[in-house]
């Protein structure tokens, strides 16, 4: 059988997809099931949590599977330690995605930081947004993400394509509208370009951003960013 696409809505049970997307999260693809049991079902007791581990478990299985008599080789237990396809190799794109920002980072090429950001497709798992084995993965690819932006653009404007460079932030700030950051280098590359009204433009709109979300004024750096705009 060759590779397959698994809708979600061919998942009979919920739980045994989180269990998957759990696992294809793990390090090396292993936890212990006392973890997964925790992470699954914080609020039930032992007995319960084991329970409905193994009803998942099974309805996993034969969600990858139909055939059952291999339906084992992608989820398996061995005394307390589940692994998912412990036989074979995984392509996680969450993985593949911090490897290349890995090598965009040591090589700092164009070419290598455009193949990273290609590989996020938006935030981990929208689908889990309540859950707590989720949130702390779904804000570090996040903010990797928004990290690489931030240092592609830098790499554009050292090339004074600023355009490109401009591009790139404006990305940061529909990601996150308020990063500070993004909106200050925006500023800075605005008025280089000759766009003064845009640059300070731009200030108001972080202003506002910061007070509808946080109820602050932007801070001394971006301040003093707008002072220079306004004095051209």
């Amino acid at each position: 059988m060759g590779p397959r696409t698994i809708e979600e809505s061919e998942w009979r049970l919920r739980k045994a997809a989180r269990l998957v997307k759990l696992l294809a999260l793990a390090p090396n693809h292993r936890l212990h099931r006392d973890e997964a049991m925790h992470l699954l079902w914080p609020r039930l007791d032992t007995k319960a949590a084991a329970n409905n581990l193994r009803y998942s478990l099974h309805n996993a299985r034969r969600t990858l599977e139909p055939i059952s008599a291999t339906a084992f080789r992608y989820l398996h237990l061995q005394g307390e330690v589940l692994t998912l396809y412990p036989a074979g190799t995984l392509w996680v794109d969450t993985e593949a995605f911090e490897d290349a920002a890995i090598r965009a980072r040591r090589t700092r090429e164009l070419v290598a930081y455009e193949a990273a950001l290609a590989l996020y497709i938006g935030d981990l798992l929208p689908e889990a947004r309540y859950e707590v084995w989720a949130e702390g993965r779904r804000e570090e690819l996040r903010r990797t993400y928004l990290d690489l932006l931030l240092e592609l653009a830098e790499l554009y404007k050292h090339r004074e394509e600023f355009e490109l460079a401009l591009q790139t932030l404006r990305c940061v700030v529909a990601t996150e509208p308020a990063h500070e950051a993004a909106h200050a280098e925006l500023m800075r590359l605005y008025a280089l370009s000759g766009q003064r009204q845009v640059a300070l433009r731009q200030y108001e709109q972080l202003r506002r951003t910061l007070l509808q979300e946080f109820g602050t004024e932007p801070g001394t750096a971006s301040y003093r960013i707008y002072k220079e705009v306004l004095a051209d």
